[in-house]
């Protein structure tokens, strides 16, 4: 299922902002939902990403490659329109003074090191001086992401071999969401961190391996039950599994991230995360 770009950042946001009263981490969830509706109005007023080439696209997909692969795609500048509308429209009063410094240098920034920090967060080499910086780069490349993949047509793509990654971009999911209702209730489906693609994904087994024959739920008692986390130990990584039927309104984005406290807990049993929430980046020391 590829995302309508006008609704998946106002979903997020939304979500965030209603989780946020009472929560433990209350103002940086408040802080979140800002960034996601900054990225809603990117979606919405930013130049439109030249769409990606058919032919290319098809050939991608004969071979089992995702046609917008994260770490080789040719990103159209369009990007950056998309990164300067979301600082733009960024609400600068929910923001810490670290956060409107590193907003400022941004602005501030040319093409080229604009592009230089875009590589770096797509190829994974984050420096420890680049992490503020790759908070809001991250916010646009999921903004230009998920714009391009919904141009690509969904009936003509295919799962990839590697089922754990996103058959667009290739890249992990933020977490998967069991369904409570349409014709399948019950199916899983993951999450792409970075261009917002669902793609169903076979339940009880892991999707870092593979295998099925050591994977466990593990939660935090007393919590409501609606995000779990799924923990393997063959390749001891976890990953985050929310359930539609427990609260009919999560969100796979807002929701990875409204629980962190399982993301230590689970931690600190032994665990991994399967892969790194894009927006939660601290960079390589």
């Amino acid at each position: 299922m590829l995302a309508d770009p006008l609704k998946r950042f106002a979903n997020t946001s939304t979500r965030l902002a209603a989780l946020a009263p009472g929560h433990p981490m209350e103002d940086w969830l408040r802080f979140m939902s800002h960034l996601a509706r900054a990225q809603q109005a990117a979606a919405i007023t930013a130049k439109s990403p030249v769409p990606p080439d058919r032919f290319a696209v098809e050939q991608a997909v004969e071979a089992r490659m995702p046609p917008l692969a994260a770490d080789g795609h040719r990103r159209d500048s369009a990007w950056r329109d998309g990164l300067t509308a979301l600082l733009d429209n960024f609400d600068d009063a929910s923001a810490p003074p670290q956060a409107l410094a590193v907003m400022a240098e941004l602005r501030a920034s040319d093409a080229a090191t604009l592009e230089r920090l875009a590589d770096a967060f797509l190829h994974g080499h984050v420096g420890a001086s680049q992490a503020g910086a790759a908070l809001y780069i991250a916010a646009a490349l999921q903004v230009y992401f998920t714009r391009m993949a919904a141009s690509l047509p969904a009936s003509s793509l295919r799962l990839l071999e590697r089922r754990g990654l996103c058959p667009c971009c290739g890249s992990t999911p933020s977490a998967g969401l069991v369904t409570a209702s349409g014709q399948t209730p019950g199916v899983r489906y993951l999450y792409c961190s970075l261009c917002s693609t669902a793609w169903n994904h076979v339940r009880a087994v892991c999707i870092t391996c593979g295998e099925s024959r050591s994977v466990a739920l593990e939660g935090i008692e007393g919590d409501s039950d609606a995000v779990k986390a799924e923990t393997c130990n063959e390749c001891h990584t976890y990953a985050k599994m929310i359930y539609q039927k427990q609260d009919t309104k999560a969100d796979p984005f807002a929701d990875d991230l409204a629980t962190l406290g399982l993301d230590v807990l689970v931690g600190e049993a032994g665990w991994s995360r399967h892969a790194p929430n894009p927006l939660l980046l601290t960079g390589e020391g």
